[in-house]
């Protein structure tokens, strides 16, 4: 089998940190539009796919196969879970008309396989940097769901990692391949809304109670010690798996990491920002007295020094800004422009609405960009740095709440100055033989 590489070719316009505009971006998905329609002719075989194994086959990571699978371009080798059934479900998801997929277990057996292209990873957080760094290592380019990492070193031993391994590694914030969003940060940082200083986020959302879990046997489908992997292991309890390990910051990132990151990615592409200089937290686990460990009301502010963005998240009580769970708000001298991410109002300078403008919600078009840059070696619209950045936020709003009290932070790298004990929240403990390096 042939084996599908990045070629190292630079993009200018990402590298200078410029969006493409949305007819640039219209004009390339024609011609990727057009490869994938001469694709489906026949003109390229099997060889000449690219080969996707798929780490984590419940929810996410069953929806991802099913829509790689529609690509004639792709070809689905593997699924994994550790829970043996989602195996079924992932190998349905991933066939298509195609034979399924094999299945295995342990994704390093995927990692094992020289024909296999790059990693899909839709595991919980605590896998998504350790299992991208192993991928790297082992020579695949890597799809990797947000956020990228459970803690802010694994951001940046990944970033890391696929540069020194020369990978493709594209982040699954899928709104930076949505023409229309594309369109409105055109809009924000062209002017059209005058100077903009401050941006707004949101998450809301109702969720219940998980309860008091108690010790309980592992279950016969699910392969407990593997599930935690890198994390240092603890017994099992019933109110963790599937879902609820966001909650506990063992294995997740809470609220804020779970959704927070998508609306927080668009507030610093809208700003052009990169690390703050401050940021302050509060909120609290208000509404149940139950395990959960992280905040079901959270609200965050970052200090750029010249631009600032607030983010607020509620768990126990679903009405947004603007009118929407979600979205994104940039608020100029000139207008706003509000996007609940995947249409958007510009409002002018007398607050007056033009009509509302937008587009489907898909993730085709992020998935085409993967498999583009596979073959061009281009980097991806939700490149592995940007992709840190928007994390590293969520990272330091946990930080700053976790320790009560604000974070003074280098404006360079992000990193917390001056707070030894907020600062040992940088990295974690893992188990040992699982400690990430590049």
């Amino acid at each position: 089998m042939r084996r599908i590489d990045a070629r190292p070719e630079v993009d200018e316009r990402r590298a200078m940190k410029i969006p493409i505009s949305r007819r640039e971006f219209l004009r390339r998905g024609t011609l990727a539009g057009a490869a994938s329609a001469a694709f489906s002719l026949g003109v390229l075989g099997a060889a000449d796919r690219v080969r996707l194994g798929f780490m984590g086959m419940n929810g996410r990571g069953s929806d991802l196969a099913g829509s790689f699978a529609k690509f004639a371009d792709a070809e689905i080798a593997y699924v994994c879970d550790v829970d043996e059934r989602a195996i079924a479900k992932g190998q349905k998801a991933a066939a298509g008309d195609r034979p399924a997929p094999r299945a295995v277990k342990d994704f390093r057996r995927i990692l094992d396989d020289s024909a296999v292209d790059a990693l899909v990873i839709a595991a919980p957080d605590h896998w998504h940097a350790p299992a991208a760094i192993l991928a790297c290592a082992a020579g695949k380019h890597v799809y990797v769901e947000k956020p990228v990492s459970h803690n802010a070193r694994e951001g940046e031993l990944l970033v890391a990692a696929a540069r020194k391994f020369n990978r493709v590694v594209q982040v699954g914030t899928q709104r930076r391949s949505m023409p229309q969003i594309i369109e409105v940060m055109e809009k924000v940082r062209s002017g059209a809304i005058g100077r903009v200083l401050f941006s707004r986020g949101w998450y809301t959302n109702v969720r219940g109670s998980i309860g008091r879990g108690r010790p309980a046997p592992v279950p016969a489908w699910l392969d407990w010690k593997l599930w935690q992997g890198p994390a240092p292991e603890r017994p099992f309890r019933d109110n963790i798996v599937h879902y609820n390990w966001h909650w506990f910051w063992h294995w997740g990132t809470g609220e804020l990491g779970n959704n927070g990151i998508h609306a927080l990615d668009l507030c610093r592409w809208g700003l052009g920002v990169d690390y703050p200089r401050r940021v302050t937290a509060g909120g609290g686990r208000y509404h149940y007295d139950d395990d959960q460990e992280t905040p079901d009301t959270h609200v965050v502010t970052f200090d750029f020094g010249d631009k600032a963005i607030a983010w607020e998240g509620r768990s126990c009580q679903r009405h947004g800004y603007e009118g929407s769970m979600f979205g994104a708000a940039f608020y100029g001298d000139k207008g706003t422009l509000v996007t609940d991410g995947t249409s958007y109002i510009l409002y002018n300078a007398e607050d007056k609405p033009a009509p509302r403008a937008g587009g489907p919600s898909s993730d085709e078009p992020h998935l085409r960009n993967f498999l583009d840059c596979i073959r061009s070696g281009a980097r991806p619209t939700a490149d592995i740095e940007d992709g840190h950045k928007a994390t590293l936020l969520c990272h330091l709003g946990n930080i700053a709440w976790r320790v009560g009290r604000a974070l003074n932070c280098d404006p360079r790298t992000g990193r917390i100055v001056g707070d030894r004990g907020a600062a040992r929240l940088w990295s974690r403990e893992y188990r040992r033989g699982w400690e990430p390096k590049v």
